[in-house]
């Protein structure tokens, strides 16, 4: 017997709960610099009881090939990244509208 979801009542394979989180979140991304002049890309507003910050963090440095950490509940990229992650964001689910670019 598969497994029920307890947020939306769906079977496990069917669950909808990530789709409409990433819809909802209101994420912001922006640069800042830190040591020695280095640029780093950061992404917050992503919720991280509803979405998975690492798996998402995981696939943002692979397609960027960068390095990069989490820390507290925003997800750091080393170097400039603002339109490419943006894109990549949008490939994994999340609503071009509620990503801000600063």
């Amino acid at each position: 017997m598969s497994e029920v979801c307890n947020t939306c009542g769906l079977v496990k394979e069917l669950c909808v709960c990530e789709t409409i989180a990433k819809e909802s979140q209101k994420i912001l991304v922006y640069i800042e610099r830190k040591k020695f002049n280095k640029y780093y890309t950061i992404i917050e507003g992503i919720d991280e009881k509803e979405i998975d910050l690492k798996d998402l963090a995981r696939k943002l440095k692979s397609e960027l090939a960068c390095g990069g950490t989490i820390k507290k509940g925003k997800i750091e990229l080393q170097g400039e990244h603002k339109q490419r992650a943006r894109g990549i964001l949008v490939k994994y689910g999340f609503a071009p509208s509620s990503i801000e670019i600063r």
